[in-house]
């Protein structure tokens, strides 16, 4: 059975989601230590801790195996127009990859966007590609700087530490305007949109923008 998330953010814009941490190899610099970007981890603080919110999360980490769970999700989506991969974890496995690819290919009607840090795994190269090939599809592969810090031509989206900060070549994400959601904007999904640039928020967030600051 199909868990599909609903964030408020998103303007109603639906999302399948893993539990955040547990599925991010690419969230590791080194043997217990996280990149910037992913010490600050939305996803790992307030509503993200309640059991209710947890469960669909843990339950997709099995659902996804299942046979049929290409041909569910392809009929799931049959009246949505944008999708969201992962507002939670990502793509950990190449199997589940290959699968999203394959649901991304029969849905050419809908629109989607997925963040990933799995771009640093060299056997997801090509499965990476493929995706970014279709029209329908943004990948957008996310930096793990927390000050603005980003390679051009690779990376996707970047977090910065206030909306001062950002650069030239940059979209800022403009939600902060809107009380903290999309409001319309479909940047994120937009492949003629370079690079995205998240203002930092939340309180773990800026915690670590302060130390990091002080170092």
């Amino acid at each position: 059975m199909l868990k599909i998330s609903v964030t408020s953010k998103l303007d109603g814009i639906r999302s399948w989601s893993l539990q955040a941490l547990d599925t991010c190899p690419g969230s590791i610099s080194s043997p217990g230590v996280l990149v910037d970007a992913c010490k600050g981890c939305y996803a790992t603080t307030g509503n993200y801790n309640y059991p209710n919110v947890k469960a669909p999360r843990l339950h997709n980490r099995e659902d996804w195996t299942r046979l049929s769970w290409v041909d569910d999700m392809v009929n799931e989506l049959n009246n949505d127009r944008y999708f969201r991969w992962f507002d939670s974890g990502d793509m950990y496995t190449l199997g589940l990859a290959e699968k999203i690819l394959e649901v991304m290919v029969r849905t050419p009607w809908c629109k989607h966007w997925l963040p990933t840090r799995m771009h640093k795994f060299p056997k997801f190269k090509q499965v990476l590609a493929d995706m970014q090939a279709l029209k329908n599809v943004m990948v957008r592969f996310s930096s793990d700087s927390v000050n603005g810090e980003y390679i051009k031509k690779l990376h996707g989206s970047v977090i910065i530490p206030d909306i001062e900060s950002v650069k030239k070549g940059m979209t800022l994400c403009r939600a902060y305007e809107n009380s903290g959601k999309c409001n319309g904007c479909r940047a994120c999904y937009d492949k003629k949109v370079k690079v995205i640039a998240y203002p930092a928020h939340g309180v773990k967030m800026h915690k670590v923008i302060r130390i990091l600051k002080a170092a």
